[in-house]
């Protein structure tokens, strides 16, 4: 059945009369469901036992609870959750899984949600990528994870999440429609009332990103890994489709000077892409556009997999001293630059890793 977790207010309320409830029903089901957060449909004390049983009837509520945890020693916590409505065309199985990671900090906790069941960008230096592509997850199935991910971190006296980044699983722009919905559903004064300066979407660059940047105001990360255009399709297919010029020729026709946040993702790798030649392309590329650099260091883990199941292409990382050298040199030349902390890559928590066993 239909799940109602995912819909809008609008949709709630022709819902509502469909079902012959009144209008105004509709605004009591999104707060149920959004800001009460309920399970069951007899949570739903002020809708009349007839309308909840027409609900029961035709909808679920959408929410079901993760299948598996791992926790990594520095804290990291990786969960799987099943996905139904999508069938693993490894397996033939009637459902797949996906993945989720919540990250804790001192005084935040960060969930990195996924979009998609596989992905079907084919980065040669992502372990997801080699799960294929399973299908994209509906609105419900990204909301659920924030959802029931908050409630466990809440009931075990962990921190709520203060942040939400889409950057697991999947090519968000990829399943823009239901990323909009449900970043919508997050920051709606009907929903979540989230603000959209709270969460961040990832993307490799393609065109649909340009319907993000109209119709949110998320802040947005974009996985360049090499300025050089022949050096990065070798590495990212999704080169061909939209180029990173294209990409950043895009971006600089936005306002990037106030509250919202444009970030690049940078794997270094050793004498491919941390080298003087690399650092001064990419000043080149984005002068004049506001935007910070995150350099992340390439996990061991993914390099010796990247050796078994990605055409046997050898990755080796970036040491701490090129990785600090690059970080000063582009920080010094104005843009801001950090090297992110690696967190959770002993449970395949970290970039890159999410490439759980079931779906194999």
């Amino acid at each position: 059945m239909e799940a109602l977790l995912g819909k809008t207010l609008e949709e709630l309320q022709a819902l509502a009369i469909e079902i012959g409830l009144p209008k105004f029903a509709g605004k009591q089901l999104a707060e149920w469901l959004y800001v009460r957060r309920v399970r069951s449909f007899d949570e739903m004390t002020n809708i009349s036992l007839k309308g909840r049983e027409a609900l029961k009837a035709a909808y679920t509520i959408g929410r079901h609870a993760p299948v598996h945890e791992a926790v990594s020693a520095d804290g990291t916590r990786k969960y799987l959750f099943e996905v139904s409505n999508l069938q693993s065309p490894v397996t033939n199985n009637k459902s797949c899984f996906i993945e989720t990671v919540y990250i804790p900090e001192e005084d935040r906790a960060t969930l990195c949600v996924s979009t998609q069941a596989g992905c079907k960008m084919g980065c040669r230096f992502c372990m997801t990528g080699t799960l294929g592509f399973h299908g994209n997850l509906s609105a419900a199935e990204i909301l659920n994870q924030i959802f029931e991910i908050d409630a466990v971190a809440v009931a075990a006296g962990r921190e709520p999440l203060s942040n939400i980044v889409y950057m697991g699983e999947g090519e968000p722009m990829d399943n823009i429609d239901e990323v909009l919905r449900s970043l919508a559903i997050m920051t709606a004064p009907y929903g979540c009332a989230w603000s959209p300066k709270r969460i961040t979407v990832s993307t490799v660059g393609i065109p649909a990103m340009k319907r993000f940047l109209d119709e949110s105001e998320c802040h947005l990360a974009v996985s360049m890994h090499d300025p050089f255009a022949v050096e990065r399709e070798q590495i990212m297919p999704a080169e061909k489709i939209m180029s990173i010029m294209e990409v950043v020729s895009l971006l600089k026709q936005y306002d990037w000077t106030h509250q919202r946040r444009l970030s690049f993702e940078y794997i270094c790798w050793a004498g491919t892409n941390d080298t003087p030649r690399h650092a001064r392309e990419l000043l080149r590329l984005l002068k004049g556009l506001n935007c910070r650099m995150n350099l992340i260091r390439f996990h061991e883990g993914v390099e010796k997999i990247a050796q078994t199941h990605i055409e046997s292409r050898h990755f080796p990382g970036s040491n701490d001293k090129q990785m600090e050298w690059m970080r000063d040199y582009l920080s010094e030349n104005g843009i801001t630059t950090t090297i992110r902390r690696s967190r959770g890559e002993d449970i395949l928590a970290a970039c890159g890793m999410l490439v759980n066993s079931v779906n194999n």
